[in-house]
């Protein structure tokens, strides 16, 4: 009997937008290097593996390339699986042991929210190489966190135009690098978008983890703790936050797309 993987596009409710996760359900633990193997095989931006245990689920996220530390769309298309397959009751919170700690997703209307650690970034001098790769000539805000830099530019059409030299940005010594601009548009508080192709993902279509900084970020420069962001990727997704001292809650949506077996 094979094993079930679901693809699911997470912090949107249109198919082909937002972020695509896989999710694979397993009976039981598997070997580091299948879930290397599987994450590369599905090619896509994270390839999520749960198991069960007494309280909750163990989580591990993986990109084609490296396991990394946190990851906000591939835990919504995890509870979103886990709800929508039967492993859990629809109303029952989700609980996920990771490499980032406890993690929960609980369910709110047509929207899943996460319950994931503050990642404040502070300032800090920008890499030689950082901006020239970003293809920007300077920037109002350099920050870092423990997984990222963030970099504020003066208008969402900067972060919208940007066309960043990958090669370049795989030298600097991070995760990812996030462009964030405050919105032009009514309906969001801040744009953004995110580059990791030093972690095998030259653009990552939207990125829950990045607005654990992002987050704090805008709701200091805003004066409110309740936002709504819009990562402008080509595919585009929608992430509500809401700053809580030092944890952040993000709300997401999500849809399945595409379900199949594995058979090795």
């Amino acid at each position: 009997m094979g094993i079930r993987i679901v693809q699911v596009d997470a912090f949107t409710l249109r198919p082909f937008a937002g972020n695509p996760a896989a999710v694979c359900v397993l009976r039981e633990s598997a070997s580091e290097q299948w879930m290397r193997d599987v994450a590369r095989e599905m090619n896509l931006s994270e390839t999520a593996f749960l198991v069960a245990r007494e309280d909750g689920y163990n989580l591990r996220w993986f990109t084609p390339a490296v396991e990394v530390d946190l990851c906000g769309h591939a835990t919504v298309a995890s509870a979103h699986v886990l709800w929508q397959d039967g492993h859990l009751p629809e109303g029952r919170q989700a609980r996920f042991h990771t490499r980032s700690g406890l993690l929960t997703a609980d369910r709110r209307g047509d929207w899943i929210e996460l319950d994931f650690p503050a990642k404040i970034a502070v300032a800090a001098e920008a890499p030689a190489e950082l901006l020239p790769a970003l293809g920007i000539g300077g920037a109002k805000f350099v920050g870092r966190n423990a997984f990222d830099y963030l970099v504020e530019v003066d208008s969402e059409e900067t972060v919208r135009a940007l066309s960043p030299d990958h090669t370049a940005l795989r030298k600097v010594p991070v995760r990812g690098v996030i462009v964030t601009a405050r919105s032009s548009r009514p309906e969001f508080d801040f744009v953004s978008r995110f580059f990791a192709p030093g972690v095998g993902v030259d653009e990552d279509p939207v990125t829950g983890s990045a607005h654990t900084a992002l987050g704090p970020y805008w709701a200091g420069i805003l004066g409110k703790s309740e936002l709504t962001a819009f990562q402008a990727s080509a595919r585009g997704g929608v992430v509500k936050v809401r700053v809580r001292g030092d944890r952040v809650l993000l709300g997401g949506q999500a849809v399945t797309v595409m379900v199949g077996e594995l058979l090795v």
